[in-house]
């Protein structure tokens, strides 16, 4: 049976690979040249190659051996995307109002932790369902509180003692990991000579929790 092994691929094969969002589209194209273009999914989700990274026979072992405890595309683990692993800019330190996860209600204690992109008007919002727990801050109206609440991981929410009060603005601040598998059952290698080796693929997907 498939499930969520909480073990992070190793930094070394993040730090090679090669990937990013995609987004799914369906495009029209009439004999006239025009097009209508319609949106499959209300959110991306990334895809990368992490073959490129093996550099040496034990690069191939150390891949080797996730691949087989994963058991292919069976079991999902973490990636660290290392063009995007923060609630904040690339160059700042994560603060507890990064991001703004809710307005309290009075009622309601679970929040999902979120992280928006804007791009001149527009601006999109992706849920973050594998954060590092640690390194949560959540604030209440701008002030960073520490006690009174947890994440949830078998939720992937952020879970407090007492709902917040009605109107209060949540942001929050984290680190955070891609919910991700391999999107193959076969781990493609080839042998130059004896002692050296490569991965011609292997390919890495998101999930979408």
């Amino acid at each position: 049976m498939s499930g969520f092994h909480d073990i992070e691929l190793p930094m070394k094969f993040a730090l090679g690979a090669a990937g990013g969002p995609e987004w799914k589209t369906h495009v029209t194209q009439l004999a006239s040249g025009k097009e209508f273009r319609s949106g499959q999914w209300s959110g991306s989700r990334r895809r990368w190659e992490v073959g490129g990274a093996v550099h040496s026979h034990e690069d191939l072992e150390a891949l080797t051996a996730f691949f087989e405890a994963r058991r292919g595309r069976l079991h999902s683990f973490r990636f660290r995307d290392v063009t995007d692993w923060k609630s904040c800019s690339f160059e700042d330190e994560i603060s507890p109002i990064d991001q703004k996860i809710g307005v309290g209600n009075g009622d309601e204690t679970k929040f999902s932790l979120c992280k928006a992109y804007h791009s001149g008007v527009q601006a999109i919002s992706r849920k973050i369902s594998k954060p590092v727990t640690e390194t949560i801050r959540i604030a209440i109206d701008g002030q960073e509180i520490t006690q009174g609440w947890a994440f949830d991981a078998d939720l992937s929410l952020v879970v407090f003692d007492e709902a917040p009060l009605s109107g209060v603005n949540i942001h929050a601040g984290f680190e955070f990991d891609l919910h991700a598998r391999f999107d193959t059952d076969v781990l493609a290698v080839s042998l130059d000579h004896l002692n050296a080796g490569r991965v011609v693929s292997a390919p890495i997907i998101e999930l979408i929790d």
